[in-house]
């Protein structure tokens, strides 16, 4: 279980896709899927996105919304967007001051060497924007259907 369980959400201030700024205040609405991922329009990213595409109105059903978040900027996240029709938000965080304070960037292997990027990691957050379940190294195959069913067990708790 990770340390962040239990604790609110960082504060941040972040762009969308559309240049909207969002905060942590964004996330006190109600449940939330925040994940982080490596690069827009990557092999695996895209079947995250698109997996998370074609299971949005199972999310939206019970609640929540989601976002995804990646270093990438505006333009690449508006591309990615456009190319793959995503009905939900990207962020832009250049400066890692989400991804960092969440422990979604450091070190990771990627072909057999250490490199310093994004962890592929996953969020959820209640309607008080306290972070209840952190999925810290996703494997894409599997994991919204994962994220449903806990999101679907924590409301009944």
């Amino acid at each position: 279980m990770s340390a962040l369980v239990g604790h609110p959400i960082p504060p941040f201030s972040l762009q969308d896709d559309q240049g909207a700024t969002v905060t942590a205040k964004d996330f006190k609405v109600r449940w939330t899927v925040l994940y982080a991922y490596p690069k827009d329009s990557t092999p695996g990213c895209t079947t995250e996105a698109c997996d998370f595409r074609d299971n949005l109105a199972r999310v939206l059903s019970l609640g929540a919304q989601v976002y995804g978040v990646s270093r990438d900027s505006l333009k690449s996240h508006q591309n990615f967007i456009s190319k793959q029709n995503l009905p939900f938000r990207l962020l832009s965080d250049p400066e890692l001051a989400l991804l960092k304070p969440l422990g979604a960037f450091g070190k990771k292997m990627m072909y057999g060497k250490e490199v310093e990027g994004i962890i592929r990691s996953t969020f959820l957050l209640d309607p008080k924007g306290i972070i209840r379940h952190v999925w810290p190294k996703v494997s894409v195959k599997g994991h919204v259907a994962e994220v449903i069913e806990v999101l679907a067990t924590l409301q009944k708790t």
